[in-house]
């Protein structure tokens, strides 16, 4: 709008100039020339003012186009994704619900355990419910605020869940290499500090990324090719230069998930390897082994497409891949986390089974 401002004011400069040549008596060929440039310099900067004023429409909210451009489709992915949602709301309600009643569970493991469930919750209730909405919907709007928002929900818990499972890692790997140490340096205190930090960092880091997005400026279409707000589909549709945030979400981002998926896989290669080079009986090597899986298995199926998007160059997945792979990370993983740690996990199986027991 500044440009616009001041090709306007150019055009009053050229007007008050014009209007002081006509005051002036014509002497001479060369004055009326300088006329007629006058006129022509300022009828074409009028209409290049009234044509910017024109193009540049202030947007004021978006359209969600959803998982797929077929129609016939939405009702059967509206009834499969709500029956994942209601999985993931009562399986992860399940877990926390137990892991803060039992006794037995209030342990570190179980505390970040009890965090991840709440986050898995939360995570998804960030995307799913307007994807349902739209599924049933004609209109799939989203204000302007509503899609900022959602997006910084949705990378604040994200963010949190890749910081969680690098600490929930880390709690393994003092566990089982320093068994020792493990009651001192992972007391009581320090779990409710690490909590605080996970839960903290992420949300300042998807504060920038939601105030850089919400400041730029976005012209023509406002069809988001996505089922939610995420910065990739929305910097596709902003004018202006969009370096800054590219820079942010491929570098800064890419560069945090790459750093504590490194770290997390370094922690179990320790453990792995610590197993298999001190424990001498094989019970306790089953089950270090078994409680390592369930949470590799959920480290493995939460980085594998969240690496692939936000990683990979922008020119090397299309959109439609980015829809695709965006449902297992928001709607797929959080309702499979619940089911890897129930049926793999005998400590959460036997408190089910006694809570069960009491009510009956």
């Amino acid at each position: 709008m500044g440009v616009v401002s001041s090709r306007v004011w150019s055009v009053c400069n050229i007007k008050h100039q014009y209007l002081g040549i006509r005051s002036e008596p014509s002497t001479s060929l060369n004055e009326r020339n300088q006329k007629k440039l006058l006129l022509i310099a300022m009828s074409a900067l009028t209409s290049v003012s009234q044509g910017v004023l024109l193009n540049h429409t202030l947007v004021t909210e978006f359209l969600l186009l959803g998982v797929t451009d077929i129609e016939e489709l939405n009702p059967f992915l509206f009834v499969t994704f709500l029956t994942m949602y209601f999985v993931n709301v009562a399986g992860n309600g399940a877990i926390l619900t137990i892991v803060i009643l039992d006794p037995r569970l209030h342990s570190p493991m179980y505390f970040f355990l009890g965090n991840l469930a709440c986050l898995d919750i939360c995570y998804s209730t960030v995307t799913v419910p307007k994807m349902l909405e739209n599924f049933l919907s004609t209109s799939k709007a989203i204000s302007f605020l509503g899609c900022i928002t959602q997006l910084h929900f949705f990378h604040f818990l994200g963010s949190t869940e890749a910081l969680l499972l690098a600490v929930m890692a880390f709690d393994r790997f003092m566990a089982i290499c320093k068994p020792l140490h493990y009651p001192f340096i992972m007391n009581r205190q320090v779990c409710i500090q690490m909590a605080f930090t996970i839960w903290a960092i992420p949300f300042l880091h998807a504060l920038l990324h939601s105030i850089m997005t919400s400041r730029l400026n976005f012209c023509g279409s406002n069809h988001i090719h996505h089922f939610f707000c995420d910065v990739k589909p929305l910097l596709e549709l902003a004018c202006g230069n969009t370096e800054l945030n590219r820079w942010l979400l491929n570098t800064l981002t890419g560069t945090i998930a790459i750093g504590l998926f490194f770290l997390t896989f370094l922690s179990y290669f320790y453990i792995i390897t610590h197993l298999f080079l001190k424990t001498r009986s094989c019970s306790m090597l089953h089950k270090a082994l078994s409680t390592c899986a369930s949470h590799f298995m959920v480290v493995v199926i939460f980085y594998a497409p969240v690496l692939y998007i936000y990683i990979s160059p922008a020119s090397g997945s299309s959109l439609e891949e980015d829809r695709i792979i965006a449902v297992m990370y928001t709607v797929v993983t959080p309702a499979l986390n619940p089911l890897i740690y129930t049926l793999r996990n005998k400590e959460v199986r036997g408190a089910f089974n006694r809570k069960i027991r009491i009510q009956l």
